[in-house]
């Protein structure tokens, strides 16, 4: 189990196996659409992944891809050919996942946006809507079936290009900079623009914390912080900025500012009870008399 990164901070017990992260379903659709996606145990059983299609072998992130509610990521092409190479009789129940052999079409009652948004890809294209439940559609409004792309891809032109990765990087940086126009010249009279202005809202309000958001800074919570021992300063502060937030000060109802002050009245009572207490112990001390100072003397008062 883990805590996912989002907003929503939701615990998930799923793991990505690209970025090494914890994520919920939300960020499964957003942010990790093309990611290899299992259960955390999974990953420490075995690490090893495969960021490849399991019909084509291709890369996940080169095209559009769809993911099943068991999480494995296919080719939406490669899953759609695979489906309608089906015989037409092939009941809902034996379109299955390659990978686990579980149900492709999401159950009626599951609510989740990865069933959400598998649903809403599935419900284009004829095959998937008998299984859905849905009535079909014409073919001039049913999602046509993409070309899959078989065996390597050719060379532009027929030129031989290097299969180094590093060659390949270098030409593709060297034809970039010969596109690009060369910088201006800077003249002594050119006029200079100051940016330490705060920026403002179009409805008013700045906007000068977005420098020191974490998604900017970088998460206290993240890989090389997540284990280190904070001092109780620190979650002070990090109360007292939730506290004096906007939002936080126009939830406060009376009764909120009632228990404040109580609070603060029974924490200066418990101080001056103690400070009373540590002080009454020298009342009775030999050392604080002075009659006991050979230094002082006191003559008879007859």
């Amino acid at each position: 189990m883990g805590l996912c990164k989002c907003p929503k901070r939701k615990v998930t017990n799923q793991f990505c196996f690209e970025h090494r992260v914890n994520v919920c379903e939300h960020c499964m659709v957003s942010s990790h659409s093309s990611c290899v996606v299992q259960s955390y145990l999974q990953w420490l059983q075995d690490s090893d992944y495969s960021p490849h299609c399991g019909f084509c072998s291709g890369p996940l992130a080169s095209e559009d891809c769809v993911r099943l509610v068991c999480y494995h990521l296919y080719h939406w092409a490669c899953l759609d050919t695979h489906c309608r190479s089906l015989p037409p009789s092939t009941a809902p129940a034996g379109y299955t996942c390659p990978a686990c052999t579980q149900p492709i079409f999401p159950p009626d009652n599951l609510v989740s946006p990865v069933a959400d948004k598998l649903r809403q890809s599935l419900q284009d294209v004829n095959w998937a809507r008998a299984g859905l439940g849905l009535p079909l559609l014409s073919d001039s409004l049913e999602r046509k079936p993409c070309v899959v792309p078989t065996g390597p891809r050719p060379t532009p032109e027929g030129e031989d290009v290097s299969s180094d990765p590093l060659a390949l990087a270098h030409e593709l940086v060297a034809k970039k900079a010969a596109r690009e126009p060369p910088p201006p010249a800077w003249k002594p009279d050119s006029t200079v623009v100051n940016f330490d202005t705060p920026t403002v809202r179009r409805g008013g309000g700045e906007v000068g914390g977005l420098a020191t958001s974490p998604l900017i800074t970088g998460d206290p919570d993240s890989e090389g912080n997540k284990y280190k021992r904070r001092a109780p300063t620190d979650w002070f502060l990090r109360w007292w900025k939730t506290m004096m937030k906007p939002a936080a000060q126009r939830r406060r109802s009376l009764m909120h500012w009632v228990m404040l002050i109580l609070l603060v009245i029974l924490g200066l009572g418990t101080l001056v009870m103690i400070f009373s207490y540590l002080g009454r112990g020298g009342a009775d001390d030999p050392l604080l008399d002075p009659m006991n100072n050979p230094n002082i003397r006191v003559a008879d008062m007859m």
